[in-house]
């Protein structure tokens, strides 16, 4: 028993030095899938985007209340925050099977033999044991089975955590950007009801001319026909906010309130100048990106034990305590102890540990192919931003420019109506072009704040 002892403790040492090996293989990021550089240069100075906290980024405080009411209740964002803990709790468990297992026991028995005394013929057969013992059970990783599990699922924790991050980063994107529709929307709104203003005004106007012959009844059809356009056009505009104010509210997860919420477009609610960085340094911690990494480390741990799977399985399990024929006495009884070395050998499995080694590195293979299509993604993510900001403020510009001479030819048009110099048509064209040049400009305003926040969120700023 001594030698046997030696030989388990022996072992055991073993085991300690060993546990640190796995049989998973060397993880290897390799070089990544897209170039160097994004294809856009835009020159921008100061802190690197994906490092900028949110509040740094989105200047309005009416926009930062928002936000911070919707990181307080938004249910995904719950949702990916609940996941976490169970990521964890999940690693916990799976990380405890490299300690060993220690339970107390305490039993009793009772029984008869059905012996009885030759002389007498009373029953003499019934038996009482009780027991209180402390047991521990251990399996020796020698082959990394169990660490590799362990690393697969602190990985996979990892994952979930990025993804926690990700859905944060997301959401307030989706914030910044309802409340930036909202915005444009109400100035949308503003300006259809203005033109419906001015074009009541006018029909009036061309009907009172009418009654007195002194227009044709073309001029007051078409009069008619642009102010209901303006008419429709208000209606569908009141439905548009009252929808982004619905989205808003879906987003926060309760009413926003009035004090909140944007009464006309404001400007300077995004910060301008987001530096972008280089490819390397900005999608590897993009928080999508990264989890797909962890996912993939956690497929690689995974080959890991599926290699241990081949080789034996060393358990130790073992007990001391008392024993006693009485339950009074237990405390003070016999000591009693127990050890049980066992050693479980692979011969024929049907060839399920082939197939599951094969089918690990099949995952693995599928894992890295999903890491390498989530950085090209996100490459294009942050070029597609880059191409839009790096014309947008020329757009901005032209477009306003525009306006300008949209409102001056109206003018020209009206006055040369008026003294009948140009007909009806003329005046209705060029109203027409105003009031879009106006509505396309307000467009423009909204998609150069929108790219800003798009930006943002494409290079992994927002957690």
């Amino acid at each position: 028993m001594t030698s046997l002892v030696k030989l388990t403790l022996l072992s055991a040492a073993s085991a300690i030095v060993l546990s640190g090996c796995t049989m998973a293989p060397r993880y290897d990021r390799g070089a990544l899938p897209v170039p160097g550089q994004f294809p856009t240069d835009v020159v921008a100075q100061g802190q690197s985007a994906e490092t900028l906290p949110w509040r740094q980024v989105f200047l309005d405080p009416r926009l930062q209340a928002t936000i911070d009411q919707a990181l307080t209740n938004n249910r995904d964002l719950r949702v990916a925050v609940l996941n976490v803990e169970r990521a964890r709790s999940q690693y916990r468990i799976q990380r405890a099977s490299l300690f060993p297992a220690v339970n107390a026991t305490v039993a009793g028995a009772r029984g008869d033999t059905g012996a009885v005394n030759t002389a007498t013929g009373e029953p003499i057969g019934t038996t009482e044991t009780y027991s209180a013992t402390i047991g521990a059970s251990w399996e020796l990783d020698l082959f990394g089975r169990v660490r590799s599990l362990s690393q697969s699922a602190l990985q996979s924790y990892f994952a979930v955590e990025e993804n926690r991050k990700a859905a944060q980063i997301s959401l307030i994107a989706s914030v910044a950007t309802a409340w930036l529709n909202l915005a444009s929307d109400q100035d949308q709104l503003r300006l259809a009801r203005e033109t419906l203003r001015l074009r009541e005004e006018s029909l009036d106007l061309t009907q009172k001319r009418f009654d007195l012959g002194a227009t044709e009844q073309l001029t007051l059809r078409q009069t008619q026909i642009l102010t209901e356009q303006a008419r429709a056009d208000v209606a569908a505009l009141i439905a548009t906010v009252q929808q982004d104010k619905n989205a808003l509210r879906l987003l926060v997860g309760d009413d926003v309130a009035e004090a909140q919420l944007p009464n006309t477009f404001p400007d300077q609610a995004i910060l301008a100048d987001l530096p972008a960085g280089t490819p390397s340094d900005v999608l590897l911690k993009r928080p999508d990106v990264a989890a797909t990494e962890y996912t993939l480390k956690a497929a690689n741990a995974d080959i890991g034990a599926a290699r241990a799977a081949f080789f034996p399985r060393i358990s130790l399990t073992g007990s001391v305590g008392k024993a006693s024929t009485e339950l009074n006495d237990l405390f003070d009884g016999t000591d009693i102890w127990s050890f049980a070395p066992s050693i479980s050998v692979p011969i024929f499995a049907g060839g399920a540990n082939t197939a599951n080694l094969k089918a690990t590195k099949t995952s693995r293979d599928i894992a890295l192919a999903k890491y390498e299509g989530a950085i090209q993604s996100a490459f294009r993510d942050v070029a597609d931003q880059l191409a839009t900001r790096a014309t947008i403020d020329d757009r901005l510009s032209a477009q306003a420019r525009v306006v300008e001479a949209a409102s001056d030819s109206s003018t020209l048009a009206q006055a040369r109506f008026d003294r009948g110099i140009d007909s009806r048509l003329t005046l209705t064209d060029s109203q027409r072009t105003l009031y879009t040049a106006q509505q396309q400009l307000i467009t423009v305003r909204l998609v150069r704040s929108l790219n800003l926040i798009n930006l943002y969120a494409a290079l992994g700023g927002g957690y």
